[in-house]
């Protein structure tokens, strides 16, 4: 799509007329529930290492984040263990015949858990232990995936609206708009689902017996792909 992009310009020819009707929206505000309890725990890490052990700006914030990434290890890991204890097979079988059935509900749940967390990462974080605890599949958690990736785009649109600057609005409808019309593409047609599923699937099992393979995935098509994209584009104009 951003090869289309570059050449046609339609994401941002739509965005533009839909930015027209939301300028001067200014005064939206949305506060994430999630930063509201999380918050006050943040203070206390942070405030432990820069006012109790009085330590320089840039070492406080490399131990913060250690010290978050393996919170964040351990509440997966113990998560997993939890969700595998207390779940049982009538639940496993309960999800499967909301989300199995239509997979149109799972996006609209990922949709909206994400606007109201006001962030994909963590919708996707809460999938991986209920898919290692075999709670849910790599199919029914797709769609949810899907629908994250559109609900995560509120964030930049609320905050856009509160600017009411035509730019910013025009830029979050481009988001909007390209990660709406992926999941429209991609989702609705069979042999389309199966492909992202089956590369996540080797990938996966790549990057577990070699975690380089996950780093150069991460360089390769987020970075440089497109970048090649962009050169011959230039080239060709």
């Amino acid at each position: 799509m951003f090869p289309l992009e570059l050449m046609f310009g339609f994401l941002e020819k739509s965005a533009t007329i839909l930015s027209k009707l939301f300028i001067n929206c200014g005064g939206i505000k949305f506060t994430s529930p999630l930063k509201i309890v999380t918050e006050p725990t943040i203070k206390f890490i942070r405030n432990i290492f820069t006012e109790l052990l009085h330590l320089p700006k840039i070492f406080a914030s490399i131990l913060i984040l250690v010290t978050a990434m393996l919170l964040l290890f351990l509440a997966l890991y113990y998560i997993v263990k939890l969700m595998k204890s207390l779940v049982s097979n009538k639940t496993e079988t309960v999800l499967i015949n909301i989300i199995g059935r239509k997979g149109i509900i799972g996006i609209f749940v990922g949709l909206a858990f994400t606007a109201m967390v006001q962030s994909s990462s963590i919708t996707t974080s809460l999938l991986i232990p209920l898919i290692s605890a075999e709670i849910l599949t790599i199919e029914l958690a797709f769609p949810i995936t899907m629908g994250a990736n559109i609900g995560t785009t509120t964030t930049a649109m609320l905050a856009s609206f509160a600017t009411g600057n035509s730019a910013a609005i025009t830029i979050a409808f481009v988001h909007f708009l390209f990660n709406l019309i992926g999941v429209s593409c991609i989702y609705p047609i069979k042999i389309f689902r199966k492909i992202p599923i089956y590369f996540a699937r080797q990938l996966g099992e790549l990057a577990f017996k070699k975690r380089w393979y996950a780093f150069a995935y991460v360089l390769g098509f987020f970075f440089l792909l497109p970048g090649i994209f962009v050169i011959l584009l230039k080239i060709l104009k």
